[in-house]
């Protein structure tokens, strides 16, 4: 776990504050599960592998208590949230809200060629990822598509709320791919939002991105069956269906 964590580190900005470097780190880490849900952390031990004092691991520690990823527990020590259903079926909420009102920008007004010619170069590196399996390639080049959209729109807000509610939601992603998600059918699904904004097609990008934005409902079940140490305990079918309405 230290080899991977100092390797994540090692890929930050070193010209951003430790306290932001180590949030970065921790809260990657959490995503994908190389700290898992339950697990306690230690300040110490954190500090140490990093060659820090323990104040700025204390404050990460804040921010990912804030962000629902971990769960201070006044002398008992903190430790990885399980992944909360109720929490992620909120973030999607939250994110699809914002992402089709993006797309509906997006068709209306028309994007810059350049901008099309980007996206449509991310597509053709997302391909570039099945057939060598790179999940976490793909994992990485997905957040820059959906952040490409909601820039090339001039909405740099939309994309910087969007990060702050979708912490518990991006654990699932990671979780769904490729098993529960298969990386095509997501790639056929940008596809589909691509060419909707290229054809100004106003109705069908928003058809697409609810589409994209709700194929979590379709994936959580499977997860929580199969993974279900990494779940909070909770009536799954009653709150896809509560979030499908």
């Amino acid at each position: 776990m230290n080899t991977t964590l100092k390797t994540l580190w090692q890929e930050t900005n070193d010209t951003e504050s430790v306290r932001q470097r180590l949030y970065q780190v921790l809260r990657q880490s959490i995503i994908h599960m190389v700290l898992a849900p339950g697990q306690a952390l230690s300040e110490k031990e954190i500090a140490d592998t990093f060659a820090v004092s323990r104040q700025p691991v204390r404050e990460a520690f804040i921010r990912l208590s804030e962000a629902g990823l971990v769960e201070v527990r006044p002398q008992r020590g903190t430790y990885v949230v399980k992944i909360s259903q109720r929490a992620v079926l909120e973030a999607r909420f939250v994110r699809e809200a914002i992402e089709v009102a993006v797309v509906r920008s997006a068709a209306a007004k028309g994007l810059k060629a350049a901008d099309l010619s980007e996206l449509h170069e991310l597509l053709e590196r997302q391909r570039r990822c099945v057939d060598p399996h790179d999940f976490d390639r793909f994992y990485r080049l997905d957040e820059v598509f959906h952040r490409t959209l909601a820039l090339s729109i001039g909405q740099q807000a939309a994309w910087k709320v969007t990060q702050e509610v979708k912490a518990q939601f991006d654990r699932v992603r990671y979780l769904s791919v490729p098993d529960s998600t298969p990386i095509p059918r997501l790639i056929d699904q940008h596809a589909a939002i691509v060419d909707a904004i290229e054809a100004r097609n106003v109705e069908g990008a928003e058809q697409a991105m609810r589409l994209h934005q709700r194929e979590i409902l379709q994936s959580l079940p499977d997860l929580v069956r199969r993974f279900p140490e990494m779940f909070e305990v909770q009536h799954t079918d009653s709150l896809i269906m509560e979030a499908s309405q």
